[in-house]
């Protein structure tokens, strides 16, 4: 049996989670300072919508993506009726399901850097004449930078390992929608489990790597911040 790592499913895996990342931190910033400062009596329905991927069945979201995003509903229609092909089994629609499913993992610690900003230098800026805008670029965001990293951080590794959503909306085709978590299925379910357990085992110190990455350094940068307090 062959225990060479699948590149091909492992640059797949990668571009998919650097995309959702990078498309996760435009949505999340927005997103987080709304859900932090809002005052709307009813946001918890919102919090509550952002967190759902956290307790839904990956593949009941990718039932519905699927679904969605096919050729008899609207939104798979006007894809359809723009690019000329549907959304599921395509790249595209990985990355969908992708930033959807991950959405929490991105907002969430985004929200909790902007919770713990000073609301006194927040009023300070605005004191002194700054804008919204302006405040969040030179007061909010340098004071949360590790709740983005930590969103950035979890958003890559957590959409490394998905695998319901994936086979759901994807399926797995090579090259094309084959990621690193279906190719382990796929020498599981072909009994190579040398091939297995090594792609696994990639997976496992990767995402540990990241984890201990994303936590050493906030955990140095509280440190930094307490010094300066």
């Amino acid at each position: 049996m062959n225990a060479v790592l699948n590149w091909g499913a492992v640059a797949l895996s990668l571009k998919l989670a650097t995309s959702v990342s990078l498309i996760l931190l435009a949505i999340g910033l927005p997103v987080a300072y709304w859900v932090t400062f809002s005052r709307w009596r009813w946001k918890f329905l919102v919090e509550a919508l952002v967190a759902l991927p956290l307790v839904l069945p990956p593949t009941v979201l990718g039932y519905y993506l699927l679904v969605g995003l096919g050729p008899r509903h609207f939104a798979g229609r006007v894809w359809q009726s723009w690019f000329g092909h549907t959304l599921p089994f395509t790249f595209g629609g990985l990355v969908i399901g992708s930033v959807l499913y991950s959405l929490p993992f991105a907002v969430q610690p985004i929200a909790a850097g902007f919770e713990g900003v000073d609301r006194r230098l927040i009023e300070a800026a605005w004191t002194l004449g700054a804008s919204p805008l302006a405040t969040f670029r030179r007061v909010i965001l340098p004071l949360s930078t590790a709740g983005a990293v930590t969103g950035v951080a979890l958003s890559f590794a957590h959409t490394n390992g998905e695998f319901g959503v994936v086979l759901m909306v994807g399926g797995n085709i090579p090259g094309v929608t084959r990621t690193i978590s279906i190719d382990i299925y796929d020498q599981v379910q072909s009994a190579n489990y040398d091939a297995a357990n090594r792609t696994a085992l990639v997976l496992l110190l990767f995402s540990f790597i990241v984890l201990a990455v994303v936590y050493g350094t906030n955990r140095r940068a509280l440190a930094v911040w307490r010094r300066r307090a």
